[in-house]
Parts: C-alpha cells; sequence; structure tokens
C-alpha cells in the first residue's frame, strides 16, 4: 500500500514528493536485496482521479521501478472501479507465487481459496505497532498460513496489531487466534521481532497501568 499521489487526490496543498521518494526507497530494496519481481498488493494509488502532473509522476515512478525488476500491479480498493487503468495500465486480481496467494485483502479469501494454496499475503490492513505517545511503527503479522504486510506510505499511522479491530479483520481469512502470528516491526533497513502476539500483548497488560480515559483523541487516518 504506497498510495502513490496521496498529496493530490485528496486535493491537499503540499507538494507531491511521496511518489518519488517511495519509488527509490523500493528501488534500493530491490537492488540491495537482488529481486526480480516486485509485486505491489493494491492501492497502488490513493484515487484514480488526480491531475496530469500527478499522474505522470505516477507513471514515472513505476517506470523506474521496471528498470530495476518485474513490476506486478495488483488492485486494491482506491484503484476504485476502473482498476487505475488510465494511469496504471494493466493490473490484476491477484497474484500466485511458490503456491502463495497475493492479494490486496479488502474481500477475504474463500474457503476454496485458502484450501488451494500454501497461504495467503494480504495488504490492505496497513498494521502496525503502537510505541505509546502517539507514535507507532509499521509491522509485519505473519503465520504459516497468512502474512500481512505493513504499508509503505508515510500518510497512515496504521492499524494497531494490539487492538482487537485488528484481529476482526484478520477474521475473512479464517484466523480465530493470536497465538500463532509473530510480529516484526519494521524501522528504517532493520527488522524487529516482537514474539508472538498473544505473549506481546500479555506482556504490555502486566508491565503498562491503564491510562486515564481523556475527552480528546487523537486523529488518524483509517488503514484502507
Amino acid at each position: 500500500d504506497i498510495h502513490f499521489a496521496y498529496e493530490d487526490v485528496i486535493g491537499g496543498a503540499l507538494p507531491t514528493w511521496s511518489t518519488s521518494e517511495l519509488a527509490a526507497t523500493l528501488t534500493i530494496a530491490v537492488q540491495t536485496l537482488g529481486a526480480e519481481e516486485i509485486v505491489l498488493l493494491g492501492d497502488i494509488i490513493h484515487g484514480s482521479i488526480m491531475s496530469e502532473g500527478a499522474a505522470d509522476a505516477v507513471r514515472g515512478g513505476l517506470a523506474a521501478l521496471r528498470k530495476v525488476a518485474r513490476v506486478t500491479l495488483v488492485a486494491g480498493n482506491h484503484e476504485g472501479r476502473s482498476r487505475g487503468a488510465a494511469i496504471l495500465g494493466e493490473t490484476v486480481e491477484y497474484a500466485v507465487r511458490d503456491g502463495w496467494l497475493l492479494l490486496h485483502g479488502d474481500r477475504g479469501a474463500t474457503a476454496a481459496e485458502l484450501a488451494t494454496h500454501r497461504g495467503v499475503v494480504i495488504g490492505h490492513l496497513h498494521p502496525s505497532l503502537s510505541l505509546g505517545g502517539g507514535a507507532s511503527a509499521p509491522a509485519f503479522l505473519s503465520s504459516d498460513r497468512l502474512i500481512v504486510v505493513p504499508a509503505l506510505t508515510p500518510y497512515s499511522g496504521g492499524l494497531n496489531v494490539l487492538g482487537e479491530t485488528c484481529i476482526r479483520a484478520l477474521a475473512p481469512f479464517n484466523v480465530s487466534s493470536r497465538r500463532d502470528f509473530e510480529v516484526v516491526a519494521a524501522a528504517g533497513d532493520l527488522l524487529y521481532p516482537f514474539g508472538t502476539l498473544s505473549a506481546l500483548r500479555h506482556a504490555l497488560a502486566v508491565s503498562t497501568p491503564a491510562p486515564r480515559p481523556s475527552r480528546f483523541r487523537r486523529k488518524f487516518l483509517r488503514p484502507d
């Protein structure tokens, strides 16, 4: 979920800096890892209606990525009914790699899809680990059958993996327990494994006093 052209799509008085920055970040990742293919799991753009200048920037970002690796574009809900065709060109609804089904994740997966694939990899939820004080870090959720990758966009605080909303959002993928999920936070070029989700929740519940109720709530972009 890179949400290219976010600044332009929302109509904000912001320069469209994130498109080129995110393309550069992915290019460095490809070169560092020696990757042969990039599979973008939907919400490649923040919306299909944008200025021509922003559309050119998106096309330029994708062209830069195609110079270093094959690029497969899986459509997400932000691509809309058009699937972003005017800007992105060809997209697919899913991809299969090494027996894994790669989806955006907004529509869940059918029982047949779950049964006939080694596992499922999704985006959409923008999982993150709350660090306190309103700060959070993007986080991977990983089990034997389901991997949820974090969003790359800098404009989302993400969905806190410690909350009940997160586990409910995973229900369409036949997930009923936290015990099997590993939490791995990402910061810069480093990864931080935090063990299982259930153990992490238990540790934080024991060590952290309950916060005082407040009339004020911080507003974040919702993960979707």
